[in-house]
């Protein structure tokens, strides 16, 4: 397995329940697949560098894990079509493998 990095945010307006739930989505889809979640940090809210979706600040979240690489594809796709997800961002950590 390898290391990754994932980086997301969501709407600073939305709620707790919601927000927890994306978590929880995010950290089961990673271990039914064989991977293991190491650490989740929530950032809280930060400005952005410019306006997404009329938004000017995102609630983000980090969590390193390890994973297979054949994984990583679904985990991204089901991140894409995760609504309260505005953005993301997948790096291969080869510093922790």
């Amino acid at each position: 397995m390898k290391a990754y990095e994932l980086l997301y945010f969501v709407s600073p307006s939305i709620e707790d329940e919601t927000r927890s739930a994306v978590t929880e989505r995010i950290q089961t889809l990673i271990t039914e697949n064989g991977g293991a979640v190491d650490q989740v940090e929530e950032w809280g809210k930060r400005k952005l560098a410019y306006e997404i979706d009329e938004l000017t600040e995102g609630d983000y979240t980090l969590v390193d894990f390890h994973a297979n690489p054949e994984n990583i594809a679904e985990l991204d796709r089901v991140l894409r079509i995760t609504d309260a997800v505005k953005r993301h961002m997948i790096v291969s950590r080869t510093d922790r493998d």
